[in-house]
């Protein structure tokens, strides 16, 4: 029985894949060479022989979670990240486009350089302009200027990150086209490198032109994690305090005209002014509401909205200078 601590888990998401299950394996297990590693594959519920193909796979390494049905590569991620039992894990797609002889570098990376997360940044894109390129760079120029996190491409799906990082974000719905972002709420360090990109050679991709409209969506609920998650109250609040006043400056310009004779009944104006003050009232309402939620969801389980890095002290500090 190996009973080495495991370096680093390499996490690979697959649906129906049957073609590049064999050729990847080889490929991860050449580029690793010298390093105490796992293998873990979660199968997204695929239809074709891609299980077949991992199940006759002899890989002292490998190791194979199987979905009950297709859930999605966001909680394929979530699965696989869950199983690594690496001090690192380096996730990737399962298509033969990254180039797993990049991880050892982004790894080396990682340890020297102190960085939370390394992300891959797809160097010669191998894919079509019009269906993936041009979609790619439009994602990428919204999420990188709605996020402030400032990365060149958030789509390559080959990264390193240390176990601790990628165990604490919550990749729920559709969120791995977010995983940078996620990271940084963590308060991870990171950085981006060139890596290789290799053109598909077997299968279809499962990606077109309404990945865009998706990012948009998911982006709002993003910018609500990155900003409001822990002070809620500051968003719906504050918005529903000025539709309120906005509300009741209407209504009191319209009793001012009613006061001096003037018909107001049927007025749009009216109408408008009563929705402002009902939707501010709501707002406020949520906003207390969803306040007492977050505040139970942290005590409930003893969880602190702030992440500590490190904690030195002054005698580790002198123990450093005797030495």
């Amino acid at each position: 029985m190996n009973l080495m601590p495991i370096k680093l888990s390499v996490v690979v998401t697959v649906y129906n894949e049957e073609r590049n299950i064999r050729p990847l394996v080889e490929q991860i297990t050449s580029a690793l060479k010298g390093l105490e590693y796992e293998i873990v594959y979660v199968d997204d519920g695929s239809s074709d022989n891609t299980l077949g193909e991992l199940y006759s796979i002899r890989h002292p390494r490998l190791r194979v979670v199987e979905f009950r049905k297709n859930y999605g590569q966001s909680l394929a991620l979530m699965a696989g990240i869950e199983q690594a039992r690496g001090e690192y894990i380096a996730t990737m797609d399962g298509d033969l486009q990254n180039d797993p002889s990049d991880i050892p570098m982004m790894l080396e990376l990682a340890e020297e350089g102190n960085f939370d997360m390394v992300a891959g940044e797809r160097a010669n894109r191998k894919d079509g302009i019009f269906l993936r390129k041009i979609p790619s760079k439009i994602a990428n120029f919204i999420i990188r200027n709605a996020s402030g996190v400032n990365l060149r491409d958030y789509g390559c799906a080959l990264r390193v990150f240390r176990a601790e990082i990628a165990k604490d974000m919550g990749i729920y719905g559709e969120l791995h086209r977010f995983i940078p972002v996620l990271a940084h709420l963590e308060g991870a360090r990171i950085t981006q490198v060139p890596v290789r990109h290799h053109a598909r050679e077997f299968g279809q991709s499962k990606y077109g032109l309404n990945r865009t409209v998706k990012v948009i969506s998911d982006l709002l609920l993003m910018l609500f994690l990155k900003k409001y998650m822990q002070r809620p109250m500051h968003l719906f609040g504050n918005t529903g305090l000025f539709l309120f006043a906005a509300g009741a400056l209407v209504n009191l310009y319209l009793i001012v005209l009613k006061i001096m004779g003037q018909d107001i009944w049927g007025k749009p104006l009216l109408i408008l002014g009563l929705m402002l003050v009902i939707a501010g009232i709501q707002l406020v309402t949520i906003g207390i509401v969803i306040e007492i939620q977050m505040r139970t969801y942290f005590e409930s389980q003893q969880k602190r909205p702030y992440k500590i890095r490190r904690v030195v002290t002054g005698e580790a500090e002198k123990e450093k200078k005797q030495v």
